[in-house]
Order: structure tokens, then sequence, then C-alpha cells
């Protein structure tokens, strides 16, 4: 979708009707994961392929007929026995695309979305594929504001919540509500496409907690690189939750890393020629979360070195330390869970509390 957003940018404001097809849901060995998408323009002109050729035929011709029709449709495209020759994926696969009409009308919000994924600014836009909400339906949602309509409040204020968590983490699928918004339902069927790389955790120290805390980290989403070093340590058979292992020192490492306001930072090496100089580099630099673990002793030998090293009362307040919420943890999978929580609660804004010691909504509105 990227790669055409410019051209789709250029119709949009010349105000040509295109048909925009987005394939929404995969199953087995589909040739496109959702997002993947592919638009007929003026004079039948085509950028970019939902299925590497398999059923572009049909779907060129459905994307002529929204247009047409100003109608959405939701359709899905699997190998069989019967039509595996005509229309069908011969690599076995399944795919469900949405195919709808884009106009200034239609889609109001679409030329700040391609604005947004041009300059960098993370959006999602949340359409309707399924149930009595109008298919094709769409809201673009960025972390302060929103623009366009699904239709009933509940469902917005449902939609928004979960789109912003969605762009969080950069992810992009399928989720179900009832009419209005209800969770427990799954009456509207509405496709989250998240514009915004997954976030980065940063694991330091290769032990067995770092292990476990790489594996919830690439669980919750999250793009994971380790890194120690220690070659001995730090080797990818002994990470296979992270999607890199590094050795390196880690402060050195750090320092030519770029971070943003989503990455976070574990320091699990509780030891002072390693993450002093690495704590000094994080915490005078962007990240969500920046957490060391140790005892309350390290803790303090710790904040002395840090004091020393003159980094301020502002961005000492930064580091979780020792890492993680309470929970009693002992094993590295249980105090992985510690770091995990620690990490949502500080995302969102939550207390850390037993919800059954709290009132009000769950999800707060946002």
């Amino acid at each position: 979708m990227r790669d055409i957003l410019p051209t789709l940018s250029e119709w949009y404001a010349a105000r040509v009707p295109f048909g925009l097809a987005t394939v929404v849901s995969v199953s087995r060995s589909a040739p496109r994961d959702p997002g993947a998408a592919m638009a007929v323009g003026p004079g039948d002109e085509v950028l970019g392929s939902v299925s590497g050729g398999c059923v572009e035929g049909a779907v060129f011709e459905l994307a002529k007929e929204v247009v047409d029709s100003g109608e959405a449709r939701l359709e899905t495209f699997g190998y069989s026995d019967e039509d595996a020759f005509a229309v069908g994926l011969t690599c076995g696969g399944e795919i469900t695309l949405l195919v709808r009409p884009v106009t200034a009308e239609t889609d109001p919000a679409f030329a700040a979305v391609a604005e947004s994924v041009a300059t960098g600014r993370p959006v999602t836009v949340a359409t309707v594929t399924d149930g009595p909400a109008r298919i094709g339906a769409s809201l673009a949602v960025w972390p302060d504001e929103v623009s366009g309509t699904l239709g009933p409040t509940g469902l917005e204020v449902a939609v928004t919540a979960d789109a912003r968590g969605e762009l969080a983490l950069g992810a992009t699928g399928l989720r179900h509500y009832g009419p209005r918004g209800e969770r427990r339902e799954d009456t509207v069927t509405v496709f989250l496409h998240s514009f915004a790389p997954p976030p980065r955790m940063l694991v330091f120290g290769a032990i067995d907690y770092a292990a476990a805390v790489a594996r919830i980290g690439s669980f919750l989403g999250y793009r994971v690189t380790v890194c120690d070093a220690r070659p001995v340590f730090a080797t990818p058979k002994r990470f296979p939750g992270a999607v890199e292992v590094i050795v390196d020192w880690p402060h050195r490492y750090l320092r030519g890393t770029d971070t943003d306001e989503r990455t976070v930072i574990c320091v699990l090496t509780h030891d002072p020629k390693f993450d002093v100089p690495l704590l000094e580099e994080a915490l005078r630099r962007p990240a969500a979360y920046i957490g060391a673990m140790g005892s309350r002793r390290t803790h303090d030998d710790r904040m002395k070195r840090l004091v020393e090293a003159g980094l301020t009362e502002p961005e000492l307040a930064r580091l979780r330390s020792p890492v993680g919420l309470d929970l009693g943890a002992r094993t590295p999978e249980e105090v992985a869970v510690s770091v995990a929580a620690e990490i949502v609660a500080l995302r969102w804004g939550g207390s850390g509390t037993s919800l059954t010691a709290t009132g009000g909504a769950i999800h707060p509105s946002t």
C-alpha cells in the first residue's frame, strides 16, 4: 500500500475515482499479507498487487464494478478443485479482499492519511468489512485525533481505542464487535490497517531473564534485539524470540541505534561496567520505557553512579528500577510477565492495581 500511495494521492487530488482492493485476511499459503493493495484508476491503470498474479484479473473487474456502483464489496478467493484454474489461488491458500471505491465524498480523510504515511506520522485506518454498518465506512485514527465515521458512537469509541492499541504496535488485522461496539459480539467486522513500523524492544544482557523477556516482547508485537558484549552468551540459538542478536558493548550499540517514543529498553546486565554507561546513553534519548534489573542495593549504587556521571533528576526519573511490577515473580518467565505488565501499564496509564479493587470503566475513553 505504501508504494502506491503517491499515485493514489494524485488521482484523489484530481478528483478521479478509483477502485481500491485491500487484503484483509489470509489463510494457509496465501501469497500476500493483510494490508497488501491493488488499485484500478483512470484509463484502467493498475497499481500494486494482492496475489502475485493469481486473481488480479478478477480483482481488476471488481474494482471497476465498485467504482461504477459506488458500493464496496467483500470477496474471498481460494483454491478448490473446481475453480483452481479459473480465479482460485493455485498456491492452495485463501485471501479475503475489501474492494471499495475511493472518492473525496466516500473517503474524505484519504488525503490526510496519505500525507501522514508520507511524512512518517503513525495512523491507523479502520474500515468496516462486514455487518449491519456500511461496508467500506472508514475512520482514520491518529494518536491524538480521528477523522471519518463508522456510524454508532459506541462502535467508534471501541474501534478508536483498539486502533490506537494496534497503532502502538504497528499491527494490522481484523477485529469484531457488536453493532454498538460490544466487544463480546461479532456482528460487525472492522479491518484495522496500521501505517507504522512495529516498535523496538532492546534487551541488554544475554541471560535467562533476557531470553524470557525477548519471547514475551515478540509476543506483544515488538521487534526485539538482544545485545551483549560476550559472544559466548549472545547467540541466536539462546534467543529464538529475538529478531537479532548483537555482540557489542551495550552503550556503544545503543549510541549507534535510533530510538523513538515507542522504543522499550530493558537493561538486565546488573553489572556497573555495563549498565551505568548504557543508562547514561538511554536516559538521554527518546524511549517509551527504560527499565533496569537489580536488587535494592544494586539500584542505590546504580543511582549514585548515575548522579556522579551528571544525569539530572528529570532524566533519572525516567528509570524504572528495580524493573517490573510487584507480582512476587521468581522464575525468568514470571519476571518477564512482570516487566511486560509494567510496560503495558506505562503505555496506557494503567495503575497496576487488581481490577477487583478498582471501579469505573476498564478502558477509559481516549
